[in-house]
């Protein structure tokens, strides 16, 4: 029986979170992207601390979903640099590096996160 597409998200999910893991000098950056929305977070996995996140429902963007996605990027990485943090570890979630996902990498590499 062939796997429904949350299922197999959540595979490739578990081997992504199997390697990469935030620590307090290198938080994970975490992707979640529903049908209409997008999400990301910097997570400090060791202390179980959200250091900085942004969602395309905060900002009210009614432009394009690849648009308000790299505003999400921008915004994130912005609240990161204020914590302090200048380098993470990219998490997508289980979605391909592609799209939205991408969009959202490009836009915090562009505010000045290094991944």
């Amino acid at each position: 029986m062939a796997f429904s597409k949350s299922i197999r998200r959540q595979k490739i999910r578990g081997r992504i979170r199997k390697n990469i893991s935030g620590t307090a000098s290198r938080p994970r950056l975490s992707v979640y992207r529903s049908n209409k929305e997008i999400y990301a977070q910097v997570i400090n996995d060791v202390d179980g601390v959200t250091i900085a996140s942004a969602s395309s429902r905060d900002l009210k963007s009614t432009g394009p979903k690849m648009d308000a996605a790299k505003e999400v990027g921008k915004a994130v990485a912005v609240k990161a640099i204020a914590a302090g943090v200048e380098a993470v570890s990219f998490d997508r979630g289980g979605y391909l590096y592609h799209g939205r996902v991408l969009s959202l990498a490009e836009g915090a590499r562009e505010a000045g996160l290094n991944f």
